[in-house]
């Protein structure tokens, strides 16, 4: 499945080189020649051109390579670690407020998602403490469950545009049901009962995902989304990190215990996402 991305990545996708980066090259009509086709995509139009450009910065000029000591490029590099970056994201309450939000949903998200979906398969293996269950039946409602996830992305598509929903209406609701389908998992040992709850589990946390990497990058400002969604994904991996630490210490007290964890992370996510102050459907980026 990787292979066939990467293919259709260069055969059936042409992807634009970064305006932002061809004019810190002095390349301003390739920078014009980018946007105008990236509208074009989008069915849009636009009015830059080189002329534009070169009333608002100048013509353009030959960019000459600089030539840096070895202490100049690690002083530049370091310096790109700055506080300034990150001041921005709160600049005011209510962006301040939503970035401390976003990042606490990463953050429980990141644990949450791994403590119960990287050990799914041993959960259904030993859901029956008397005898455990056939790996033929574990590894097929394994697969069962992941591809009745998928459609949950393509609804989520729709969800978000509609009035009264939106991005946060749609993250909100199937991140609850996810945490709480989580918990239905531990009620019964049945495989059947089990693999029901799977899907629908798999089905709605597609949904939460899916629009929280794209609902991410719209809420923070253009000059720092990357700064931004960058520390969101960090502190994603970190708790993911964690998850199997805090699953084997507490999976010695009780087989269950790392589901209540991830359902209660899950829960967790959805009053922050409650609070979200910025909802992003229909408007322009900040």
């Amino acid at each position: 499945m990787t292979f066939v991305m990467f293919t259709c990545r260069f055969f059936l996708f042409h992807l634009y080189e970064s305006p932002k980066f061809l004019l810190s090259q002095g390349r301003q009509p390739e920078a014009v020649a980018a946007v105008h086709g990236i509208a074009y995509k989008n069915r849009k139009q636009t009015w830059l051109s080189e002329d534009v450009l070169n009333e608002i910065g100048g013509t353009v000029a030959a960019v000459e390579k600089e030539h840096l000591s070895t202490g100049e490029i690690i002083k530049r590099n370091l310096g790109k670690f700055s506080t300034e970056r990150i001041g921005p994201l709160f600049a005011t309450k209510k962006l301040g407020l939503m970035t401390c939000l976003i990042w606490f949903c990463w953050t429980t998200i990141g644990m949450g998602y791994p403590l119960f979906n990287a050990f799914l398969p041993q959960y259904l293996t030993n859901s029956n403490a008397e005898q455990p269950t056939e790996p033929s039946i574990v590894y097929r409602n394994y697969a069962i469950t992941s591809i009745v996830g998928v459609p949950g992305a393509l609804l989520a598509y729709f969800t978000v545009n509609m009035k009264y929903i939106g991005r946060k209406g749609t993250i909100a609701s199937s991140t609850l049901i996810t945490g709480i389908l989580v918990f239905c998992f531990t009620i019964s040992s049945d495989p059947t009962f089990q693999l029901a709850f799977t899907c629908l589990e798999a089905f709605f946390q597609n949904i939460m995902y899916g629009v929280l990497y794209a609902y991410t990058p719209e809420v923070f400002p253009a000059p720092n989304r990357g700064t931004g969604t960058g520390i969101a994904s960090m502190l994603n991996r970190i708790a993911g990190l964690c998850a199997p630490i805090v699953a084997v210490n507490a999976g010695q007290a009780d087989p269950k215990a790392p589901i209540y964890a991830s359902g209660g992370l899950f829960l967790a996510a959805f009053v922050a996402m409650c609070l979200f102050p910025i909802e992003t459907k229909g408007k322009q980026s900040l």
